[in-house]
């Protein structure tokens, strides 16, 4: 198993996975703003952006897996990405399960960089006229942030193990 997880990086397949796993998350959240009609917050909006950036940093290594610089960006990128998604999951979730949580006002648009206004570029995409203490949504008792803290973990803890045993093979040669 560990020589597997070893060598994943070196696949053009794994990073192709990985990718096609967040565009697939993407598309499930579309079908959920815009068939079933639940609006997304601004928390649901950052956590989206991190999922664009574990797709993203994975199509760094697609195109040149052997490169180690590539599979540095693309596993740097993945874990500030996952991380980060899962911190604001957090911070989502806990805002939902609060006392009073319609007291709790998050912010009304999105704040990207004034260099990159993604809410103004892609306004299907990227704007959250939600409010983030709703629940609009649940599956085996967890609201959408708590599923998203679930594959923000997992794709972490996936990423953590992948690089772990690249290490290790790599110190026992």
């Amino acid at each position: 198993m560990l020589t597997f997880l070893a060598k994943l990086p070196a696949q053009r397949n794994a990073w192709a996975i990985l990718s096609a796993s967040c565009f697939a998350l993407l598309a499930a959240a579309l079908f959920f703003q815009y068939q079933l009609g639940l609006e997304p917050c601004v928390k649901c909006i950052y956590q989206r952006t991190a999922i664009l950036g574990i797709g993203i940093a994975a199509l760094i290594p697609l195109f040149a897996p052997q490169l180690l610089v590539t599979r540095l960006l693309g596993f740097a990128g993945w874990l500030v990405a996952a991380i980060w998604g899962w911190l604001i999951a957090r911070e989502h979730l806990e805002i939902q399960n609060s006392e009073n949580s319609w007291f709790i006002v998050c912010d009304t648009f999105p704040n990207f960089p004034s260099w990159m206004p993604l809410h103004e570029w892609f306004p299907n995409f990227f704007a959250a006229p939600g409010q983030c203490g709703e629940i609009d949504w649940q599956f085996a008792g967890l609201s959408m942030p708590g599923w998203m803290q679930v594959i923000f973990a997992t794709y972490t803890i996936i990423a953590i193990a992948v690089i772990l045993a690249r290490l290790v093979k790599f110190k026992t040669v």
